[in-house]
């Protein structure tokens, strides 16, 4: 993918700039939001490559670029914005360091969109997708099967207080006071339920009556069951939601939310208690689970509760492209008919953000994060985990306060989790990291390959154990220099090098093993023969044979 100097110059000389490759100068800077909607454009029209540091006008030049000093940073931020992995070369020319952004083409069936559209080049300009050319991008992909018209479906098969259940919400969340005086034709016409050719499946997954469902697509069902063990047999209780799905999906949490336990936990003098199943986390979980699985799969969804755990496992299996690791960035909607009236309707906050919106909220309530572990592609199998594994972090996050976790991203959370955890943090998030340290929730500790991030002082002060931070930082050093010892002991005989000590630490960089070593040196538990590279080190207690 990267290009050679020789190339550069190649490039330097073609005649015009087109789709695929855009030069700018951008001597002292460029904004992150203009590079987002030149990567989003290029790779909406196939991918291609943004040079920075080289005139855009003929002859061109190379000028030199000052734009994007920390790469990780601007790296992490491009793919927050796009969801989309963009590639940066830095290339340190005679005349000066020119950037080389490569974007890749869009998803087969998708485009990138920034800031609520789809960009394209159009001369020196960048413009918004028409609809005429986003229609065609997305008839890339298999028909949405939602928006194909069932035979022999008619508008009464639709339920008329499901019609007026679509028509209460739209109206909510728009704000359209026309909504409220719309025949019911132009009504379904208008939210692109029906059209000239007739009844979209949509219409009769989301507004159905009993029977119509049962007559013509009776795997639409969505079937509640809840069980006390994990013992097979029956369920203790079982209902089967065989109609137009904005007729029950009240009914259905209402049904999860008669046997929600709440879990208790001390603020001080005060006693909270938390749910254990987040109406948010629930809700989200089942309308991915209708708007996404295969309806041309033979099966239902199935919600199955326990006291402390829900499952709900959809046929299909995720759709192309995604997968457990991805599914937080990277959007591939099946049924987008249902996805855009479940928008229209408020039931979801933003297309594309459900699984989001799903480990926020999980993490916030220190709950163990969602798991897709049964997936596979026949079936999608979430399970959501309630009880609360830490109170004390859930505290701290109470007291961060909403308005503020608002503006988290959603790496910041996982950041948290995984620090809870005392998991390691991967490299690309570095960035967020930066940002939750200055913010006081975390602390670095360490350098190199031997970097540690805490909570800070300040959250082991909230939580009431100051000690326990004093400890974590003190006991982890003397358990690095046990396991110096330990390793230098079990090879008293030939004598232990420096280059194995760090094997045994890897995760510390060289000097701060030296600086380990030394303190066992002085402390009298170890001496070395020789010096520098060949250096051996010996334990006092057992002298070499």
């Amino acid at each position: 993918m990267n290009i050679l100097l020789d190339e550069l110059q190649e490039l330097l000389q073609i005649r015009n700039e087109n789709e695929r490759i855009e030069f700018k100068e951008a001597k002292a800077d460029f904004s992150i939001e203009k590079l987002a909607k030149y990567c989003a454009a290029l790779s909406n029209e196939g991918g291609g490559k943004l040079i920075l540091g080289v005139s855009d006008k003929k002859p061109r030049l190379i000028v030199g670029t000052q734009a994007f000093v920390d790469l990780n940073r601007c790296k992490l931020s491009i793919t927050q914005k796009l969801r989309l992995r963009i590639e940066i070369q830095e290339m340190e020319c005679p005349q000066g360091r020119v950037l080389v952004f490569h974007a890749p083409p869009r998803p087969r069936g998708d485009g990138i969109e920034y800031e609520g559209a789809y960009w394209m080049r159009a001369g020196e300009s960048l413009v918004p997708m028409t609809k005429d050319m986003l229609k065609r991008i997305f008839a890339e992909t298999d028909p949405d099967f939602s928006e194909q018209v069932c035979k022999g479906a008619t508008i009464d098969h639709l339920d008329p207080a499901a019609i007026e259940k679509l028509r209460s919400l739209w109206l909510r969340k728009s704000d359209n006071e026309a909504l409220a005086h719309l025949p019911i034709l132009q009504l379904l016409t208008d939210a692109e339920l029906i059209n000239r050719e007739g009844i979209t499946y949509a219409a009769l997954i989301l507004l159905g009556k009993n029977h119509a469902l049962r007559s013509l697509l009776p795997q639409g069902e969505v079937v509640f069951e809840y069980r006390s063990n994990e013992e097979p047999g029956p369920a203790q209780q079982r209902i089967e939601f065989t109609k137009g799905f904005l007729l029950y999906f009240d009914e259905l949490w209402q049904t999860i939310n008669l046997r929600n336990d709440k879990q208790h936990f001390q603020d001080g003098f005060i006693v909270l208690d938390v749910p254990t199943f987040n109406e948010k986390v629930v809700r989200e979980a089942v309308l991915n689970a209708v708007a996404h699985r295969d309806y041309r799969s033979a099966g239902s969804v199935f919600v199955r509760q326990f006291p402390r755990k829900i499952e709900i496992q959809s046929p299909g299996g995720l759709p192309d492209g995604i997968t457990p690791e991805n599914i937080l960035w990277k959007q591939h909607p099946r049924n987008r008919r249902i996805a855009e009236i479940f928008l229209k309707c408020g039931l979801v906050e933003r297309s594309g953000q459900g699984a989001n919106l799903i480990f926020k909220e999980t993490i916030c309530q220190g709950k163990p994060l969602p798991n897709f572990d049964h997936t596979d592609t026949t079936q999608v199998f979430l399970t959501l985990l309630g009880d609360i594994q830490d109170p004390s972090f859930l505290r701290f996050l109470e007291k961060i306060g909403q308005e503020r976790l608002r503006s988290f991203s959603i790496e910041d959370f996982l950041i948290l989790d995984l620090i809870q955890r005392e998991e390691q943090i991967p490299q690309k998030w570095q960035s967020n990291i930066k940002h939750l340290i200055e913010a006081g929730i975390l602390e670095k500790h360490g350098r190199g390959r031997g970097v540690r991030y805490l909570f800070s002082r300040r959250y082991y002060s909230f939580i009431g154990k100051s000690g326990a931070y004093t400890r974590k930082l003190g006991l982890d050093r003397a358990t690095n220099k046990e396991l110096l010892l330990k390793h230098i002991i079990a090879h008293a005989q030939t004598g232990s090098r420096l280059q194995e000590l760090m094997q045994v630490l890897p995760m510390l960089s060289k000097d701060q093993v030296q600086k380990l070593v030394k303190e066992l040196k002085i402390q009298s538990a170890i001496y070395n023969k020789g010096t520098t590279r060949s250096a051996l080190w010996y334990p006092v207690s057992i002298a070499p044979k």
